[in-house]
């Protein structure tokens, strides 16, 4: 097994929603295990696979209790709110405070394909709510209001700008300035 890249902000297949994986087989399960070893280098305490470029429904978490694999998760029910510190490995470097519902009860499938269904609250729930919406084609920075996501972009182009001058990503372009 071996880590892998994983994508930030500006790289547009983080956008795209993801497809459900039709066959669960040893393929996936090797992906499960390098996305793992990707979240633990990081270091993280989840990763969708969109994140490193797989636009498949599956995420690896770990939340303290050794790792989890998720396969087509589905957010069937939320209820109440919970405001937490929230970062994310593909908006390295930044945290914000973000509002969410508290407890989650989520379906899929592990590895093995034998159903899943968790309900989870505060921290877990936080995670499981993070992960599918990576796989939804959601970032961190869309659940901002309007000013701290203009001043999030502004902060991520700062340090762009810092590696790469000319910016050869088009991130200029991206963030609309």
């Amino acid at each position: 097994m071996s880590t892998l890249p994983i994508r930030t902000f500006g790289d547009p297949v983080l956008n795209q929603m993801t497809t459900d994986l039709d066959e669960i087989d040893a393929k996936v399960a090797a992906l499960a295990a390098s996305m793992i070893e990707t979240m633990y280098e990081a270091p993280g305490v989840g990763l969708a696979a969109n994140q490193i470029g797989v636009q498949k429904r599956l995420f690896v978490y770990d939340a303290g209790d050794g790792p989890f694999v998720v396969v087509n998760p589905r957010i069937i029910e939320t209820s109440g709110e919970w405001v937490f510190e929230e970062g994310c490995l593909s908006v390295p470097g930044l945290s914000w405070e973000i509002v969410r519902p508290n407890a989650v009860h989520l379906v899929g499938r592990d590895l093995d394909g034998n159903e899943l269904d968790i309900e989870a609250d505060e921290y877990l729930g936080r995670i499981f709510q993070h992960e599918v919406d990576h796989l939804d084609g959601h970032l961190l920075i869309d659940r901002l209001d309007d000013d701290q996501r203009k001043a999030a972009k502004r902060t991520l182009r700062k340090m762009r700008i810092s590696l790469s001058p000319q910016d050869p990503d088009g991130l200029h372009q991206l963030l609309g300035e």
